[in-house]
C-alpha cells in the first residue's frame, strides 16, 4: 500500500489568506470573528460571522474569470493555487491522467442561488444568468480546479456537511493508496455567509447570539457557550504518493496515516450525546494508521461551541482514548475561526500539520469558564509548546457524519 504525503497547502480564512500569517495569529489567540459587515444582514438573531474580508479573487485569477465563479469556488481555486505553488509541482512535467481533484463542500453555491432567484422574481426569466447552474453546482470547485491546472484524472465533489473536507481527503488518500493517481488536490471550501445561510442556522438556534462581544462568541467547551459562529473559507492540500514526491525532490510537509468514518444514525442535526459513533471514528482512524491512543500527541477537536456537540465530543474522546484521554493535548481552533462548515476539516488538518511542524499546541480561546462536563485538556486561552509527532483532527456533520483523520511528520 502506497504511503501518502502532503507537499502543499493553502488557506483562505477569516484570519487571512497567507498560511504562515494565519497560523501565527491562531497561535497568538487572535479571533477572526466580528460583527457582520453587511448592514442588511443584521436583522437576524445572530449578527456576527467569520468573514474572509482580506480575500481578493483578482489576486489569483483574472476578474472576468472570477465573476463566473461562486465565492466558494473562488476560495477553493485560490487555496489550490497557493497549495500547488508551495508544492513546487509543474503539471507540464506530470502525467495529467494521474492527477486528480476531489474537493468537499457542505452547501455549494448558496450565494448564487439567492442572487439568481431574486433576479427571477424581480426582473423575470430573461435576467437569470446563463452561468447560474455552473456556479451553484457543488462540483464546481473540483471542476474548476481541474480545468485551471489541466488535470485529467478523476474530478468530483464530496458532500457530508461539516465533514466534507475530511471525506474528500479520505477519497484522495484511497485513490493514491490504490495507485489510481500520483497527485490529488483535495480539501474543502464553503461560502454560506448569505441571508439564507445565516438565517437558516439562526432560525434553528444553532448560532451564537453574543452580538455585543463577537470575538468572544466562539467559545468551545466553555459553560457560557451559546452556539457556533458561521464562517467562510477554504483549506486545500496537495497529496502525493511518497515515491512520487521523493522522486521529484519535493519538500514533504507531513504524512496522512489513517482515517475513520461512521454515522450516529440518531438525529439529522443533533449528535449522539454518548459520543459512541464519534468515538468509533477515532478508533477506526487509529487502527487504520496502525497506532495506539497513547501515540497521538495532539487532537484538533471539532469543538464548534454548541451545548450538545461539545459534551458529545468530550464523551467520545474519553471512549476512544480511554485512560490517556486526560493527558491528551486538545484544542478547538474554531474558537478563533468560527465554523467553516464543509471547509472546516481542511483548515483543521492544516493546523494539525503546523502544530507538528512547530511543536505548538494552538489554544482554545475564550475558554474562561470550563464546562464541568467538558473536563479534558482543551488548552485554554494560550498556546503552549509540546513536541508533536502525530496529530488527529475530528469533524462531525449534520446527518450524523463522523470523521477523524490522523497525520504525522514524515518518519
Amino acid at each position: 500500500m502506497k504511503r501518502v504525503v502532503v507537499t502543499g497547502f493553502g488557506l483562505i480564512t477569516p484570519l487571512g489568506c497567507e498560511t504562515e500569517r494565519v497560523w501565527k495569529r491562531v497561535c497568538n489567540g487572535e479571533s477572526g470573528i466580528d460583527t457582520i459587515s453587511k448592514e442588511d444582514y443584521r436583522i437576524f438573531r445572530s449578527k456576527i460571522a467569520g468573514e474572509c474580508s482580506d480575500f481578493a479573487p483578482e489576486n489569483y485569477i483574472p476578474v472576468h474569470e472570477a465573476n463566473r465563479l461562486d465565492r466558494f469556488v473562488q476560495f477553493a481555486l485560490a487555496a489550490s493555487i497557493d497549495a500547488v505553488r508551495q508544492s513546487g509541482l509543474d503539471f507540464e512535467k506530470e502525467d495529467r491522467n494521474r492527477c486528480a481533484s476531489v474537493i468537499g463542500s457542505g452547501v455549494g453555491g448558496l450565494a448564487e442561488i439567492e442572487t439568481q432567484y431574486q433576479r427571477l422574481i424581480d426582473k423575470g426569466p430573461s435576467k437569470v444568468s446563463p452561468f447560474t447552474i455552473p456556479k451553484i453546482m457543488p462540483n464546481a470547485a473540483s471542476g474548476n480546479v481541474s480545468i485551471h491546472f489541466g488535470l485529467h484524472g478523476p474530478s468530483y465533489s464530496v458532500g457530508s456537511a461539516c465533514a466534507s473536507a475530511a471525506n474528500a481527503v479520505a477519497d484522495a488518500l484511497q485513490m493514491i493508496r490504490r495507485d489510481e493517481a500520483d497527485v490529488v488536490i483535495t480539501g474543502g471550501s464553503e461560502a454560506a455567509l448569505t441571508k439564507l445561510g445565516l438565517n437558516g442556522f439562526s432560525a434553528m438556534r444553532a448560532l451564537s447570539e453574543r452580538n455585543d462581544e463577537p470575538q468572544k462568541a466562539s467559545r468551545p467547551f466553555d459553560r457560557k457557550r451559546d452556539g457556533f459562529v458561521l464562517s467562510e473559507g477554504s483549506g486545500i492540500f496537495v497529496l502525493e504518493s511518497y515515491e512520487h514526491a521523493k522522486n521529484r525532490g519535493a519538500e514533504i510537509l507531513g504524512e496522512i496515516l489513517g482515517l475513520g468514518f461512521t454515522s450516529d444514525a440518531v438525529h439529522i442535526t443533533q449528535p449522539d450525546k454518548d459520543g459512541t459513533g464519534a468515538a468509533r471514528a477515532m478508533t477506526l482512524a487509529l487502527a487504520n494508521a496502525g497506532l495506539n491512543p497513547d501515540q497521538v500527541d495532539y487532537l484538533n477537536a471539532h469543538g464548534t461551541s454548541t451545548t450538545l456537540g461539545d459534551i458529545a465530543e468530550t464523551n467520545a474522546i474519553k471512549l476512544a482514548f480511554g485512560p490517556v484521554a486526560k493527558s491528551l493535548a486538545i484544542s478547538s481552533t474554531k474558537s478563533q475561526m468560527g465554523h467553516l462548515l464543509g471547509g472546516s476539516s481542511g483548515v483543521a488538518l492544516i493546523f494539525s500539520l503546523l502544530a507538528i511542524r512547530d511543536g505548538i499546541i494552538p489554544p482554545t480561546i475564550n475558554l474562561e469558564y470550563p464546562d464541568p462536563e467538558c473536563d479534558l485538556d482543551y488548552t485554554p486561552l494560550t498556546a503552549r509548546e509540546k513536541k508533536c509527532s502525530v496529530a488527529a483532527a475530528n469533524s462531525f456533520g449534520f446527518g450524523g457524519h463522523n470523521a477523524c483523520v490522523v497525520v504525522s511528520r514524515l518518519k
